[in-house]
């Protein structure tokens, strides 16, 4: 039972374990994780297969408060893969209202990264950066969950400031500021009726995934959709696959379709003292 216990906060809330966004929801306390994010792209301006790997450790530091540390390495500034840089990721639940089988909760959340690589040459068309190996800045933003039985809706609003790398200096004609925004829903399909921690569960996710770019030098925005499937055994290790592709936008992009494997591993009462 006591093992149960500390299980239930992942068991209970597996349909909004979001692939490409975070839920207003943390780990349990005291927990670590370790994920590993692989992702796979074209890109349009070379027209090869890029891919990124973005090891990562989850820290639960208490019911509210969860931190995250990582990082990235890609070919996409370069032929082979290279280490790119890294970022912190804070998230503190300030919202909590709980039901039988329903919740509402909402979070804030902060990003800050350092990343050491170049910027697209000035004759390379591309509008879009980001904070996961794209350029150095940082990120802040609101995030809401609710869940009813066996569905979980949320939605983010974010704000991202980009800066220099520590390679290169950020294109002049680059919007530095920019608007995130998602909508995202998980469904859990199995199990129908919890019997025990070791059922296998598998959640169905559709997330809506837009930015949009603010400086009058470079306003532009795109929204993109992301389907997913997501299996989690023993309550512990999920395993995720995603497809992202653009639905709308006109700003310009060296990639537009994503595909991701997520690998992740979570060790409850991990960080608590002993003696």
């Amino acid at each position: 039972m006591l093992l149960l216990g500390c299980l239930l906060p992942l068991f209970g809330q597996a349909q909004e374990l979001y692939v490409s966004s975070e839920p207003a929801s943390n780990m349990p306390a005291k927990s670590l994780g370790i994920r590993m994010t692989s992702r796979f792209f074209k890109m349009e301006q070379e027209g090869i297969t890029g891919m990124r790997f973005e090891p990562e450790l989850m820290f639960g530091i208490s019911k509210n408060f969860m931190i995250h540390a990582q990082a990235f390495a890609s070919n996409q500034m370069q032929s082979s893969i290279r280490p790119e840089g890294g970022s912190v990721y804070a998230k503190y639940r300030f919202l909590s209202h709980d039901d039988l089988q329903s919740h509402f909760r909402m979070a804030a959340y902060g990003r800050v990264a350092v990343i050491d690589n170049p910027f697209y040459p000035a004759t390379v068309k591309n509008e879009e950066m980001d904070l996961e190996g794209g350029a150095s800045g940082f990120a802040g933003g609101i995030v809401a969950t609710q869940l009813v039985h066996k569905l979980a809706i949320s939605a983010t609003f974010g704000y991202n400031h980009f800066m220099n790398n520590l390679k290169d200096h950020y294109p002049a004609g680059m919007s530095a500021n920019a608007v995130n925004y998602s909508l995202s829903a998980g469904y859990l399909l199995l199990p129908r009726t919890y019997r025990s921690y070791e059922q296998t569960n598998v959640n169905l996710y559709v997330e809506f995934l837009g930015k949009a770019n603010t400086d009058a030098v470079g306003r532009s925005q795109y929204m993109d959709i992301a389907p997913a499937i997501q299996f989690i055994f023993n309550s512990a290790t999920r395993l995720d696959f995603s497809y992202r592709t653009q639905i709308f936008g006109n700003m310009s992009r060296n990639v537009f379709n994503t595909f991701t494997v997520r690998f992740e591993h979570n060790i409850f009462n991990a960080l608590k003292k002993k003696g």
